[in-house]
């Protein structure tokens, strides 16, 4: 076991549930508000291979953004300099969501690992920009975070 008291298998796990997340969120978005988060969630997952073991962070992180929305982009756009949240690509908003959620709302979940692994998504998924604009904007929502 690592220090964070997980394996490396269930970080791994937790890895791709990101990913996981990110194309639930890309969906959600896709449908234009015609349906829950939720419900993407659960139209991935029957038409999708979703393993198992990664569905209940998944489920996790659906479910704590989609209680905490508000909070989430209310934290997000007042760390955006010069932008607004329906101004930034899908892909941005999904990953700056994801991240500011797990900051925000993850139990146990360092606000560090939560930028550096929104950051890995923005290297893989954004445009050349993303990851030093995801990093940005991440730190700014947790450094205010702790300044509370």
């Amino acid at each position: 076991m690592a220090a964070s008291g997980l394996t490396p298998r269930e970080r791994r796990d937790r890895s791709r549930s990101r990913a996981w997340f990110l194309q639930v969120h890309y969906r959600w978005e896709a449908e234009g508000g015609e349906a829950t988060l939720m419900d993407a969630l659960r139209e991935t997952c029957a038409r999708r291979l979703v393993a198992p073991a990664r569905i209940p962070y998944l489920r996790l992180l659906a479910t704590a953004f989609t209680e905490n929305r508000g909070p989430v982009e209310e934290a997000i756009s007042s760390s955006l300099d010069n932008w607004r949240m329906d101004r930034l690509s899908v892909i941005d908003r999904g990953i700056l969501r994801l991240g500011a959620t797990e900051i925000l709302f993850i139990e146990g979940l360092p606000g560090k690992v939560a930028i550096q692994e929104s950051v890995r998504l923005a290297e893989q998924y954004g445009g050349s920009e993303s990851p030093r604009f995801v990093n940005g904007v991440l730190d700014a929502v947790f450094q205010a975070a702790r300044a509370r």
